[in-house]
């Protein structure tokens, strides 16, 4: 960093005398010994420039200032290029020229502060919020049980191997397709061509949602997925997408736009494939609610058959005939006993003018008139002598028997 300096002579009056390039050493040597060899430095960035593929600015806290310097060779390795008012946090080290006793800080990472991700972030919300791009209105249902998911992850990584376990455990039907995609550093141009590559095959690979996913890390390092083309991306998506980005309190451009936030990755895959245990709860209870609804309907369809056999029964030709010949009978006893038969067998007879119809009053017969008498037993033939007409029936018939 700085070439030792030679002892420094001394004046007469015992003060140490230098040269300039001495005196430029010994600052150099001092800075050397008492600094640490690299160092985190956090402030505003300002006069950005671009010289012979350096990148030259200031650093500022706003008292205080410190001149900065990307190697060309760093530059090319670096995420995050900062522009004009933006913070960040610089690792580095001292370079001390001698030559001109100039001190600057050699950058040997850079990336965006808090302050500024936090201000991107807020003005990409600005931007997408009054297109209605974070609406709940617009955030499309998940499906039950899907067939086929995608997830976007960093591979290998500990958050692809645990969503991978929770897939595994909660719903083992589901395939997953696992898209490798970078997550550290100014990637987004590179996750928004993969999703613009997926949507355009996500009929042809049957995928029905899709998982956005990066384990825990500072707010900074998800400073990627609060990009404006990236949020565009994942809003024109065709199917719904989960994000389960970083810790349960960080929230991204990307989170609000999807579908569903998941508090982490793992979160990401329970809210979206259902739980097999559960499941199969559910379908011990629906079965045992089927069987019940089955028995009833049977009971009633057996009652109802029970029902219909007594009708049956009733209207059975058999039992039909029998009735009707018991009605018959019961008729022709009704009409045996209301026969003229029977009243002749008891002793009453039934009188006719010859060749005409029964005689019921004297009125309808005269003397010398030949009349016929039916008897149970056979006919009379009988003249009638004369004609002999009641005139008291009520006095005849309380004459007691045999009297005159």
């Amino acid at each position: 960093m700085a070439a030792p300096s030679p002892s420094p002579e001394r004046s007469s009056r015992g003060l140490p005398r230098y040269t300039v390039g001495e005196l430029n050493g010994a600052i150099g040597n001092l800075l050397e010994r008492g600094f640490a060899p690299r160092f985190l430095v956090e402030g505003t960035v300002s006069r950005p420039q671009l010289k012979k593929g350096h990148l030259w600015l200031s650093l500022s806290d706003g008292e205080a200032s410190i001149n900065a310097v990307v190697w060309a060779s760093q530059l090319r390795q670096l995420a995050f290029v900062p522009e004009e008012g933006d913070g960040v946090v610089v690792v580095g080290r001292l370079n001390f020229w001698i030559a001109r006793a100039t001190l600057t800080v050699q950058v040997l990472d850079l990336r965006p502060s808090l302050t500024a991700v936090l201000r991107q972030f807020e003005r990409v919300h600005a931007l997408l919020e009054p297109e209605g791009l974070f609406e709940p209105a617009r955030k499309r249902p998940l499906p039950r049980f899907p067939t086929r998911i995608a997830l976007l992850t960093s591979v290998p990584s500990s958050a692809l191997a645990d969503m991978l376990r929770t897939a595994h455990e909660r719903w083992p039907a589901t395939a997953l397709l696992v898209v490798p995609i970078p997550v550290q550093g100014a990637v987004e141009a590179t996750i928004r061509e993969t999703l613009e590559r997926l949507a355009s095959r996500t009929n042809t690979l049957g995928i029905e949602a899709l998982v956005l996913a990066r384990g825990g890390g500072s707010r900074e390092d998800l400073s990627v997925f609060d990009g404006e083309t990236l949020a565009r991306s994942l809003a024109a998506f065709p199917v719904p997408v989960v994000c389960g980005l970083g810790h349960e309190d960080d929230t991204t451009i990307a989170d609000l736009v999807a579908d569903y936030r998941a508090a982490t990755p793992t979160a990401a895959l329970v809210a979206l494939l259902p739980d097999r245990r559960s499941a199969a709860q559910t379908l011990r209870h629906s079965r045992h609610h089927l069987q019940q609804l089955l028995r009833l309907r049977l009971q009633a369809l057996a009652e109802s058959l029970r029902r219909q056999r007594e009708r049956l029964e009733r209207l059975h030709p058999a039992l039909w005939i029998a009735q009707q010949r018991g009605s018959l009978l019961h008729q022709r006893q009704l009409l045996a006993a209301l026969s003229p038969d029977q009243l002749l067998r008891r002793g009453f007879a039934l009188v006719r003018r010859e060749g005409g119809p029964v005689v019921r009053s004297i009125d309808a017969v005269a003397p010398n008139e030949l009349l016929r008498i039916e008897l149970t037993d056979g006919f009379l033939r009988a003249r009638i002598e004369a004609l002999d007409p009641r005139d008291n029936p009520s006095a005849i018939a309380s004459k007691p028997r045999g009297a005159p």
